[in-house]
Parts: C-alpha cells; sequence; structure tokens
C-alpha cells in the first residue's frame, strides 16, 4: 500500500469515471435494435444490459493485458499520463454523447492514452507495431465483417420466413433479440470493462504497486464491471436513438441478425486481445442489416457523420491527452488539479446543454435525431 498515493487515487477514480461513461455511451450497442423493434421495454433492456456488462468483466482479461503492458511501454508511464490520457477520453466521450454520436470509447481512451503518454515519455513510449495491430486493423476490418456477416443473415432470415404469418415472424425474432442482445452485453463487458481493468492497473505497474506484465487483480476487475454496469443502467437515451432509429428503420429479424453478427465478433476478439470499438461492430451490423432487407431505408447521411466521428476520435482524444499531459507534466500537483477543474467545469456544461433538449426512456423512439437545441414551437 505504500506505492498507493494520492495521485495513483485520483487516477483510478477517474479510471473508473471514464468506466462509467463508457457504459451509458456504448448502450446503445446492445440495446438499441431490441428497444426500437419493442423486443425489450427501453428500462428493462438497460437493466438486463448492465447486470451482463458486470458479469462479461469476469469472463477473460486477454484486453486487459494488451493495453497495460501493449500499446504503451508501462516502464516509461506515469500517473499523471495516465490520468491526462483517462481526460481526454473523458471529454470526447460526453461531446459525442451529447450530439448523439455512436463514436468509440475505446478509441478515445487509446487516442487519450497514446497522445499523453507520447508528450510525457516521447514517440518511444507508444508501441505503434501493436497501435496497428492490435488497434487500426481490427477497427477496419471488424465493422466490415459484422456487416457482411448481418447483411448475410438478415438476408436468409427474410427468405426463410417469407411463406410464415408476419406477426408469427415478429413474435419469434424478438424472442430472439431478448437472446441476442443479452449476449451483446455479456460480450461488450468482456471487452471494454477490460479497457478500464487495462489502465488501472498499467498505473499500479507505473506506481511500483505490481510488477511489470501483471494481469488485473480482482479487486480492479470488479470495480471496473461494476462502473460499467452503473454506467449502461443510467442508459445512453441519446445514442441509443440514433442507432436505433437514425440509421435505418431496423424490424426485428434484422435486430436479431445485427446483433448475432456484432456478438461473434467481439467475443472472437476478446478471445484473441484484440482491443475493437464495440461501437463500430454494432453499427457495422446495424448497416448491414439494413442493406439485407429488400426496400430497406438507410439514412447514408447519419452513417457519414458517423464514419466521421469514428475517423476522428483516436486523433482528438490524443490532442486532448496530449495538451492535459503537458500541463501534468510541467505544472505538478497544481498543474493536475487545474487539469481536473478544466474537465469537471466542461462535463458540467455539456450536462447542462443535454438537458435543453433532453432523450430518455419515455421519448427514445420518437424521432431519428439528437439535436441540442429545443425545436421551435409551431405556430
Amino acid at each position: 500500500m505504500d506505492h498507493i498515493s494520492f495521485l495513483v487515487v485520483a487516477v483510478i477514480i477517474t479510471a473508473l469515471a471514464f468506466d462509467f461513461t463508457n457504459g451509458f455511451h456504448d448502450t446503445a450497442n446492445a440495446m438499441a435494435t431490441s428497444i426500437a423493434t419493442g423486443a425489450l421495454r427501453p428500462r428493462t433492456a438497460v437493466l438486463i444490459s448492465g447486470a451482463l456488462n458486470l458479469v462479461g468483466a469476469f469472463l477473460s482479461t486477454e484486453v486487459a493485458k494488451t493495453i497495460s503492458g501493449g500499446i504503451v511501454d508501462d516502464s516509461l508511464v506515469t500517473p499523471g499520463m495516465i490520468f491526462a490520457g483517462l481526460i481526454g477520453a473523458i471529454v470526447w466521450n460526453l461531446m459525442t454523447w451529447l450530439v448523439g454520436l455512436p463514436s468509440s470509447s475505446s478509441h478515445a481512451l487509446f487516442g487519450g492514452l497514446i497522445g499523453a503518454v507520447w508528450v510525457g515519455a516521447g514517440q518511444h513510449g507508444v508501441h505503434f507495431d501493436k497501435v496497428i495491430e492490435k488497434i487500426l486493423l481490427p477497427a477496419l476490418a471488424s465493422p466490415l465483417v459484422a456487416g457482411m456477416a448481418a447483411l448475410l443473415a438478415t438476408y436468409l432470415a427474410y427468405r426463410l420466413t417469407a411463406r410464415s404469418r408476419e406477426k408469427a415472424v415478429t413474435k419469434g425474432f424478438r424472442f430472439g433479440q431478448i437472446a441476442s442482445a443479452s449476449l451483446v452485453s455479456l460480450a461488450h463487458g468482456t471487452n471494454d470493462a477490460q479497457k478500464t481493468m487495462g489502465v488501472i492497473t498499467l498505473t499500479l505497474i507505473s506506481a511500483g504497486a505490481l510488477d511489470h506484465d501483471a494481469g488485473p487483480p480482482v479487486w480492479v476487475i470488479g470495480s471496473a464491471g461494476l462502473a460499467i454496469g452503473l454506467g449502461t443502467y443510467l442508459g445512453g437515451w441519446r445514442i441509443i436513438r440514433t442507432m436505433g432509429k437514425g440509421l435505418t428503420d431496423i424490424q426485428s429479424p434484422q435486430g436479431f441478425a445485427a446483433e448475432t453478427a456484432a456478438t461473434t465478433v467481439i467475443l472472437t476478439s476478446a478471445h484473441l486481445g484484440f482491443a475493437l470499438s464495440t461501437t463500430q461492430v454494432c453499427s457495422g451490423g446495424i448497416l448491414g442489416a439494413g442493406l439485407g432487407r429488400k426496400m430497406a431505408e438507410i439514412r447514408w447521411g447519419t452513417a457519414g457523420r458517423m464514419v466521421v466521428a469514428w475517423c476522428v476520435t483516436l486523433p482528438a482524444a490524443a490532442a486532448v491527452g496530449a495538451v492535459a499531459a503537458g500541463v501534468v507534466v510541467h505544472g505538478g500537483t497544481l498543474g493536475t488539479v487545474l487539469v481536473g477543474v478544466v474537465a469537471a467545469s466542461a462535463a458540467a456544461v455539456i450536462v447542462l446543454l443535454s438537458r435543453r433538449n433532453p432523450v430518455h426512456s419515455e421519448n427514445v423512439n420518437d424521432g431519428t435525431s439528437v439535436a441540442v437545441r429545443p425545436a421551435a414551437a409551431a405556430v
């Protein structure tokens, strides 16, 4: 316990705060289509998802090891750098949540860490070969694989049920969606909760509390799973609206196909230690399911904005993390406090802005887009 300083405690709390934002930012990945098709009531959906995120956190630690000893040199990292990286990730998560944009919480975290370590320890502090292998290549491949799998599954689902009664088909696939959405939640906990586990483990290694190449302790696994589960239960309704209604008009066979394809990709990647973005995988699955149904409308404008956000997330979070790291490294304790105060103020402003046009469980299916400012009243 001698190694657990005030700064280390602050970093752990900040990491769990990021995990919480990751939970409500990514609730849509698992439950948007089930809520949109009526397979699950909104509040029931987020309760199931939150519980299974907690369970999923205990299934594997391969992704956590990729972060704690893969993308950065843990011998050069300090708790201050990790704190700065987390600030970059949290700020980006909240900004994209405000506008209902399903960007990648994972890439926000990676970007924040890369930018902070680059400034704090130099270019050699980042393992760019691992960044390409474990992050960038999976980011390109995973949504395409999930999309193609969902497209094929949707096509087959409609062909196989073409002569069945529509009411029976809808009811059957809605039951199937409960199972498939639950599996996505389990997979999300397995993949995303591990990222916070990896950050906390990296912090403990950098402080000398754990040996190099150590895996996450049980208390780290449990706290990360609980934080992401609570965040998931809170429900990121703004992003749920975008993914459930904004990309395409989802029917229950499409929702089942999209969720099943996403689960397969996420669980496979978690087993291999690839820290991919569950947001990109699930969005790819939804687009593929939309293309798989004849005459389905794809809202390519929304899809285009999402792709732009995917491309911008990592460098944007890296830039914020780099600036924060510069202040923390050169400003010491005062700099750390300053960064924390500025980040908390920005978070408060974003939350206040969201209340101008709130999206919640009662109105999540009422529209296809999210606006920050309230719509003008009809005359």
